[in-house]
């Protein structure tokens, strides 16, 4: 490190589980030395995730030693190389990250950190890594060609508007259910169309009338309970539904009818595993066709608030805020 780096930084930790809106807190820590393979970065936004929020908590899959650092990604700037560094370079932009990135520098494995064109802006590179690309990694992993037919409950959550952006930038066909009227104009405002209100009674007859009677061979599970099993019965046989999320309840009632004689595949997709196991050159090809997407349009991803560090309390509760549109940011 240089003369030119502080030894001490701000960082949002926790001493306990629970609420983040309770026990977050702002503290001094060291300044973390990179180690081989490792570049320093001095952060400059992170985005506040669901999985941040149930780490937190104490109820995701992967529970920190308590104090707890917190927030897995993050924009910022290269300021140190470890040993044997050579993609990288100090000054340079990049996304991603690690754990504990809600701090004023952190240390990231150097191989996992993309590098972010001059000509996008800090909000949308602050965002590229985990949400884009556990909604485009979703779709590959479907193997869904031009034409087909994909539904999605959640459909105006963050992954859910992505997964219909980049679903329509590939020729996929998109439905999305929502769970109340006023989510449909919502969406259609943002230019997402065939969007369907599970409080209709008739809303599974919307569904066949958009298809045409075109089989849905995919399905996108991000709610849980019922849900699930109204997302299972408007798809045709031998359909894949994935269980990606479990907003309103950690168990899944699909009728077992659909399974046997409809010959649904149910399977999950957590985009941390599938983002270490892929291999390299497919992994960069998906992230330079999601630079593609935000710099042409076709992918947006708003700001919903931007908060300083030491309202991180604050920021927590406004990611819970139902109905937000876009991210709530961290910034030091």
């Amino acid at each position: 490190m240089t003369d030119t780096i502080p030894t001490t930084m701000r960082a949002v930790v926790h001493h306990e589980f629970g609420e983040p809106a309770d026990v977050l807190t702002t503290e001094e820590r060291p300044v973390p030395t990179p180690g081989a393979g490792e570049v320093l970065v001095r952060t400059v936004l992170s985005p506040i995730h669901n999985h941040d929020l149930w780490t937190i908590r104490g109820t995701y899959g992967f529970k920190p030693e308590l104090p707890a650092a917190s927030g897995t990604e993050a924009l910022g700037v290269v300021e140190a190389l470890g040993d044997g560094v050579t993609n990288l370079s100090v000054g340079q932009r990049v996304a991603g990250g690690t754990f504990g990135v809600w701090a004023e520098h952190y240390t990231a494995n150097a191989a996992g950190l993309v590098p972010v064109p001059d000509d996008m802006s800090d909000e949308a590179a602050a965002q590229l890594v985990s949400m884009p690309f556990s909604a485009i990694s979703l779709l590959h992993s479907l193997d869904l060609h031009e034409g087909d037919w994909l539904i999605q409950n959640a459909a105006n959550g963050a992954v859910g508007r992505m997964v219909a952006q980049l679903g329509k930038a590939r020729g996929i066909n998109v439905i999305g259910l929502v769970r109340r009227a006023a989510g449909v104009e919502e969406l259609r405002e943002q230019g997402i169309d065939r969007i369907v209100a599970t409080d209709a009674d008739d809303w599974q007859d919307q569904v066949r009338a958009i298809t045409g009677g075109a089989p849905i061979i995919a399905g996108v599970e991000s709610v849980g309970g019922k849900a699930a099993g109204d997302l299972a019965s408007v798809m045709g046989e031998n359909g894949t539904l994935v269980v990606f999320g479990a907003m309103a309840s950690p168990t899944l009632e699909i009728p077992s009818g659909k399974v046997i004689f409809g010959q649904l595949t149910v399977k999950g997709f957590w985009g941390a595993v599938v983002s270490k196991t892929m291999d390299a050159p497919l992994k960069q090809q998906l992230f330079g066709e999601l630079i593609t997407r935000v710099l042409d349009g076709s992918l947006t991803l708003p700001v919903s608030e931007v908060f300083p560090f030491e309202e991180a309390r604050a920021a927590a509760r406004a990611s819970d805020t139902a109905g937000r549109v876009g991210k709530v940011l961290l910034r030091p």
